[in-house]
């Protein structure tokens, strides 16, 4: 079963400050609907660049991405070979 990152990016000079805001989001929709995340978290992709994500198994996807709406995702760096 193929991991996936599902990926919400913030740009512009607050964009580190609303991916932290936007994960506390996350966490509490992870706990309140019981979600297996293996991994959430910020990322910084440039200085005006920055990422919120959630790894979630592919089985378990459909119902995060329709309730949040990522704006993208990819596999999970342990499954690109």
């Amino acid at each position: 079963m193929r991991t996936l990152k599902l990926i919400w990016d913030f740009k512009g000079p607050d964009a580190e400050l609303t991916a932290q805001h936007h994960l506390s989001h996350l966490h509490e929709y992870i706990k309140s609907h019981e979600v297996k995340a293996i991994a959430s978290g910020v990322e910084q992709v440039n200085e005006v660049h920055h990422i919120c994500f959630m790894a979630v198994k592919e089985s378990d996807m459909p119902p995060v991405r329709d309730d949040l709406k990522p704006h993208r995702g990819q596999l999970w760096p342990e499954e690109i070979k």
